[in-house]
């Protein structure tokens, strides 16, 4: 037994009003610098609600809302390469077209233009780089809808929708919308046949703001190998019940803020994954949804790791979790050096969920399987109302030096 089981320690500070001790929340700025942000507070947390429950009885989010602009020649509007934004006639070759003038422009700040008030039919396509400039701009203002059919995709586009692929400095911004018309992905309802709507893969110094995405097939955003990543002002919908729609999803990334959002979907707010780290998530409205969780990890005996993530100035509402952590047993890694602050319940499941037994929890356990080691985990000041009888469950096996603070959650 000695030397096998792994030891975990979890601390929960929740509210408590000491300043004492591990304080890793931490405001993140685009140039990789860290600043201490106590100061935000309940506030605005009450504030950031309210606002965000108001954009919600609007068709058009105004989170974020930009009048669009000009910039002479290194500006590439879509319809000049024959997009036609009727919402019928596919427009994805002229997107690749002006894709391609973009990706090599290398004079001011080459952006491409989505014009407001069209709705663009766009197939499965990537955008590739690596472009010659470093300061690429998207103004996205209309509306991207993808086809109406499964037919649509084949063997060699079956996972994504529209993808970006080793493009640095990336700016996505704008009032406009995307819509996955995920229906009919929900229904077939099988995991490996999903689509993940709006991906990111090996793209550092990206900025994503202002846009709304609607009914994704299945992941709404997904962030791959990517690095200093900034994403803000964003409302995400889909339908409760809505299969595997992630809001956003991260794998193998570093240096990410995500703030000032709206997420409520069928599955996590946000989802963060294996190789992962300095994760900072602020002042995100998430619910309906399972909430934001690290993992699954370790799935199949995977070794994965996540480390320095922090939550802070957040609200859940009717969520199925709250702040989670989940692992599979059998798998190796870690998770550690995870906080959860100035968080706010409404009515959530499982508002503090760790659960190193993840989809087997009914397995009979065994001192010689491996788990996914987690440690240095601090909640505090978690405030709020549960649907559930009890606030915390800890699903731990080999667990030491628990230490509970008091919690002020109510059924």
């Amino acid at each position: 037994m000695e030397g096998r089981l792994p030891l975990v320690l979890v601390l929960f500070l929740v509210v408590a009003q000491s300043s004492a001790g591990y304080r890793p929340l931490e405001q993140y700025h685009s140039d990789g610098r860290y600043s201490s942000r106590e100061g935000a507070g309940r506030r605005y947390v009450d504030h950031f609600l309210d606002y965000a429950e108001a954009a919600t009885d609007h068709e058009t989010s105004d989170l974020a809302y930009y009048e669009p602009q000009r910039f002479g020649k290194s500006t590439f509007d879509v319809t000049e390469y024959g997009a036609v934004g009727d919402g019928r006639t596919d427009s994805s070759n002229a997107f690749l077209r002006a894709w391609d003038d973009l990706c090599g422009a290398t004079g001011g700040r080459p952006t491409l233009v989505i014009p407001h008030g069209k709705e663009f039919l766009l197939s499965p396509l990537s955008f590739k780089g690596p472009c010659k400039s470093k300061n690429l701009w998207i103004q996205l203002q209309g509306t991207l809808v993808a086809p109406g059919s499964m037919n649509a995709w084949d063997d060699n586009n079956k996972e994504k929708w529209i993808q970006f692929m080793q493009v640095n400095g990336l700016t996505i911004y704008g009032g406009g919308q995307i819509d996955g018309q995920g229906k009919i992905w929900w229904d077939y309802c099988q995991e490996d046949k999903q689509i993940q709507a709006l991906s990111f893969h090996s793209c550092n110094n990206l900025r994503v703001s202002g846009l709304q995405h609607v009914n994704s097939q299945k992941n709404h955003i997904s962030i791959n190998g990517c690095n200093d990543v900034d994403i803000s002002h964003l409302k995400i919908t889909a339908p409760e019940e809505s299969p595997n729609t992630d809001g956003i999803d991260i794998s193998a990334s570093n240096h990410l803020h995500i703030h000032d959002s709206f997420i409520g979907t069928g599955d996590d707010c946000v989802a963060i994954n294996g190789f992962s780290s300095y994760i900072n998530i602020s002042r995100v409205l998430c619910g309906p949804g399972h909430g934001i969780s690290i993992g699954s990890l370790g799935k199949g005996g995977a070794y994965e790791t996540v480390e320095e993530v922090h939550v802070e100035d957040c609200t859940f509402k009717g969520t199925m979790n709250g702040a989670r952590i989940k692992t599979w047993k059998g798998g190796r890694g870690y998770a550690r050096k995870i906080s959860f602050e100035r968080i706010r319940m409404i009515n959530a499941g499982n508002p503090i969920i760790i659960d190193q037994t993840y989809v087997n929890r009914m397995a009979a356990a065994s001192t010689d399987e491996e788990y996914v080691e987690i440690s240095n985990i601090l909640y505090r000041d978690v405030r709020g109302a549960t649907v559930d009888e009890k606030a915390i469950v800890l699903n731990l096996w080999a667990a030491t030096r628990m230490h509970q603070h008091s919690a002020a959650l109510s059924p």
